[in-house]
């Protein structure tokens, strides 16, 4: 053995003993979301254990975190990025393929639809008409348009974001997902007199899934409505997170040729060549092999299991690496640029729903 294979095997056992404190710190504080997340209460208001696990990471990284941050940031570290890819490739064991035959065509269309057209708007009135950072409306962008808190967290890595960006775009999901799941139910009782949408509980269960952020809000808001309605809404939603792998591929295009165009801040970044979300593909093979059903479902639901406490994980250590005053620094202007979002998911999305349903519904 060289010299520098050794120094390499020395090296190693110091390094998984650094990764120790910060994967400890992260898992205790998923497990206690996980504990406290399965209360009925949380559940039937659609706060998730990863809503609540970075609220209680952020809550420690503000009281005494800092204390024992040497020692915990590389395993904070690691979860929060690591952990964070694994989770999401491992997500796609909760999808098949099969679920986009059970929305049919109109269903897939209309979420590629909201997708687009929010995320555009995002895109452009982000930067444009509130002045925020890119990154910052973007993430606000991706968590509004595909599926919430897991869709920020997945474009992150694309972006290589800013911890309190990262935190921001994950609160506006918490808050306006929170008010869908009781506007959408009111809404469906208004529909019910005014018909601005199909009066089925099928055709308003795709609506809730096209539009409301995460999926557990998706459940909360459509449980109230019907067991018909909820259905459809979960399988909407379902199809709706699939495209999560393409939406990252082409974000990873745009964010290359955008730095390609700006040398210095491409330097800074590290992003000048395509950053390929290699996470992404193997989500679709995930589905893929989901899809074919050949695992049995205890072990798959151990798989679900695992994989919603490394997420949790993932949200823990980006609540610890999070301080208060960056997101006050951040300001009023994410806020209004989410209800911005917001509305237009209600309205624009009830728009694209009664077009698509009437020419192919």
């Amino acid at each position: 053995m060289n010299t520098s294979t050794f120094s390499k095997a020395a090296c190693l056992p110091t390094l998984q003993s650094s990764l120790l404190p910060g994967l400890g710190l992260s898992a205790l504080i998923a497990a206690i979301a996980t504990a406290i997340g399965k209360l009925g209460w949380l559940q039937a208001h659609g706060l998730s254990a990863l809503t609540l696990a970075i609220m209680f990471g952020m809550l420690v990284g503000n009281l005494g975190y800092r204390r024992i941050a040497p020692a915990c940031a590389a395993g904070v570290n690691f979860s929060k990025q690591n952990l964070l890819r694994l989770g999401i490739v491992l997500y796609g064991f909760r999808l098949t393929f099969q679920d986009i035959g059970n929305v049919g065509l109109s269903g897939v269309l209309i979420d590629a639809l909201v997708l687009c057209s929010t995320f555009g708007m995002a895109l452009l009135l982000g930067t444009r008409l509130f002045k925020l950072e890119r990154d910052t409306a973007l993430l606000i962008g991706a968590g509004s348009s595909i599926c919430g808190a897991a869709a920020v967290m997945a474009t992150e890595p694309v972006l290589r974001a800013h911890p309190a960006q990262v935190t921001v775009a994950v609160a506006t999901v918490v808050v306006f997902g929170s008010m869908a799941i009781f506007a959408y139910p009111l809404l469906y009782q208004l529909n019910l007199h005014w018909h601005f949408l199909a009066g089925s509980p099928l055709a308003y269960g795709i609506y809730t899934g096209s539009t409301v952020h995460e999926v557990a809000q998706v459940v909360a808001a459509a449980r109230a409505i019907g067991p018909d309605a909820a259905n459809t809404a979960v399988i909407t939603k379902m199809v709706r997170v699939m495209m999560l792998a393409p939406f990252l591929m082409l974000l990873s295009a745009y964010v290359s040729k955008k730095s390609a165009k700006r040398p210095t801040a491409s330097v800074e970044k590290g992003s000048a060549r395509l950053a390929i979300p290699w996470f992404a593909f193997g989500f679709v093979a995930v589905v893929a092999l989901n899809s074919l059903a050949v695992l049995p479902t205890a072990l798959t639901g151990h798989i679900n299991n695992a994989d919603a406490i490394l997420l949790a994980m993932a949200m823990a250590a980006l609540g610890l690496s999070t301080h208060f005053s960056a997101i006050r620094a951040a300001g009023l202007k994410p806020l209004l640029f989410a209800a911005l979002l917001f509305v237009w998911l209600i309205v624009g999305g009830a728009a694209i729903n009664t077009v698509v349903l009437r020419v192919f519904g």
